[in-house]
């Protein structure tokens, strides 16, 4: 009955029963094994219950099991689960006997903790490794955001198949997938894409919502569509990656459509559809529609809006310049905002140049904090300075004084010859950056040629006009493209991601290049994508 609950993921029921055995065993003369605690233990870690685990721990010591390999590993697992790498790792060094199970657990406590050094540490030493223990370093590199190097790994799987006698899973090869979406990484994309198909794997619900995403967020939208085509009956995931993947590339009216199929195919979406589906209203500007399904969330589909739902909403009004409808969103939510949503509002009164909702809009946020972050100030710091008062910006900056605020620095990736290299800016880091400035000087004169004068409403300092002029010239972005300008050939297009919004002067500067060199070029930044094609962007500069 433990093994039967066990089966069917209802740990509840098998810490219940077990209990039940405890109380009423001896009755019957029965008391628990080494399979019945495995199957409890396991359940302890999936309840989400480390008291109830280290109860159990202690009967298993009563009853003499600790020397088990299968209950040791079991609470090796549990204690990982946990976080708790200490008792993990004294239950390991009092295991006589242990496997790469045994071994695997204990990189994947650290995995989640996101201690991945350590992981890599103790994966090093492994004697033996299998599927499980790559798939676990290499989906823990994607969960700590470290994607090169859950790419590399996966490369390093790939060399060793023969000598450790393992092969790419379905789980690690949707990690691989997702770490190339995050990073844009299309070559290694296609190299995964291709040993997919090869091996006869394509058919997989899990590779196949994975495809589509990836190739989506490397910009391949016509790919990602191939590979939904492809599926005679989508699932949900599939529906809503496609949705997503969509919207994304600012191709929201097409977004609508597969949703629309969606419903016709009676497939219920779910929380991530809508947002999805918002995301695609949201950068095509389709403010009707969006608002049609943002209100008709619960009663048409049975999904309450959650804090992200709200924040795509105001986000879709605020660019459509509704700043003040999407004020009484905010003040009206069952729920409390978060700064994601008042930074959304704030960014549309920058770039509508409403100062006075601006104002109103950090007196709202001051007083919650959030977390010691002044972000509201900072954003209405960036708001006069791009308005030039200069006089306001030192004065939002003196109330500030001495807090801790919390500014992301620019960062952009581009993939040449398989390689991510990655740029900040002001960038002095890369091995090539004094070659590389000297090419964006050149690529800045070219650019000037066709139109081009430096955008600098985003410098948040009073500087004069050649300053500002410098200071927006070494963005992340501009550093990439003139990378790949040298590195790539010719008629090959150029594609980077980026980890904040494109600013106006690099929009403006990335129009001029496509004309200047003939390029296309792809930027994925926080927000959406954006195709440059002969001085025009995909996004008709609503973004």
């Amino acid at each position: 009955m433990l093994r039967a609950y066990y089966k069917i993921n209802n740990s509840f029921e098998t810490i219940k029963l077990f209990q039940e055995m405890m109380n009423k065993g001896h009755i019957f003369n029965v008391f628990p094994d080494d399979y019945s605690f495995n199957f409890v233990i396991t359940s302890c870690a999936m309840q989400m219950c480390v008291v109830h685990g280290e109860v159990v721990h202690g009967m298993v010591v009563k009853y003499g099991y600790g020397v088990n390999l299968f209950v040791g590993n079991s609470l090796v697992n549990l204690y990982g689960v946990f976080g708790k790498m200490e008792e993990a790792w004294r239950v390991f060094d009092e295991m006589p006997k242990r496997d790469v199970v045994s071994w695997t657990c204990l990189v994947s406590g650290y995995a989640k903790k996101g201690d991945m050094d350590r992981a890599c540490e103790i994966f090093g030493r492994m004697p033996v490794r299998n599927e499980v223990s790559w798939a676990v370093m290499i989906s823990g590199f994607v969960g700590s955001g470290r994607y090169a190097e859950a790419i590399e790994y996966f490369g390093n799987m790939l060399s060793r198949c023969k000598e450790d006698n393992v092969r790419p899973n379905e789980a690690v090869l949707v990690c691989a997938l997702s770490a190339c979406a995050h990073l844009g990484a299309l070559d290694q994309g296609n190299r995964i894409s291709g040993y997919i198909f090869d091996n006869g794997m394509s058919k997989s619900s899990n590779i196949r919502t994975a495809l589509i995403d990836m190739y989506a967020k490397c910009g391949q939208i016509c790919s990602a569509r191939r590979v939904f085509d492809d599926i005679v009956t989508p699932d949900v995931h599939q529906f809503t990656s496609m949705i997503t993947g969509l919207s994304i590339n600012g191709l929201g009216k097409e977004a609508l459509r597969i949703f629309d199929r969606m419903l016709n195919e009676k497939v219920k979406p779910n929380e991530v559809t809508i947002l999805g589906v918002l995301k695609g209203c949201s950068h095509s500007g389709l403010v009707k529609e969006g608002s049609s399904i943002f209100y008709n969330m619960d009663s048409s589909w049975g999904i309450m809006p959650k804090i992200e739902h709200y924040g795509c909403y105001v986000d879709l009004l605020g660019r459509a310049g509704y700043l003040e409808k999407a004020f009484g969103v905010i003040k009206s939510m069952p729920l409390l905002p978060d700064i994601i949503i008042w930074r959304a509002l704030l960014s549309a009164c920058r770039v509508h140049r409403n100062v006075c909702l601006a104002e109103r809009i950090v007196h709202q946020i001051e007083p919650h904090k959030f977390h010691g972050h002044s972000e509201g100030q900072v954003l209405l710091s960036n708001l006069y300075s791009s308005l030039g008062k200069w006089e306001k910006v030192d004065q939002t900056r003196k109330q500030m004084g001495d807090r801790k605020t919390h500014m992301d620095i620019g960062c952009s990736w581009i993939e040449v010859n398989s390689v991510i290299h990655e740029f900040r800016v002001a960038d002095q880091m890369h091995s090539q950056i004094m070659e590389i400035r000297e090419k964006l000087d050149d690529i800045l004169e070219q650019a000037s040629l066709v139109g081009y004068v430096a955008n600098t409403s985003s410098v948040s300092f009073d500087l004069n006009e050649e300053d500002k002029e410098k200071a927006v010239a070494w963005h992340s972005e501009k550093l990439a493209v003139a990378f790949g300008l040298m590195t790539t050939t010719p008629e090959s297009s150029i594609r980077i991601v980026k980890n904040l919004r494109t600013c106006e002067d690099c929009h403006l500067f990335l129009k001029a290049v496509s004309v200047v060199y003939n390029r296309e070029i792809i930027v994925r930044d926080r927000c959406r994508f954006h195709t440059f094609r002969d001085g025009n962007c995909s996004c008709n500069d609503y973004w």
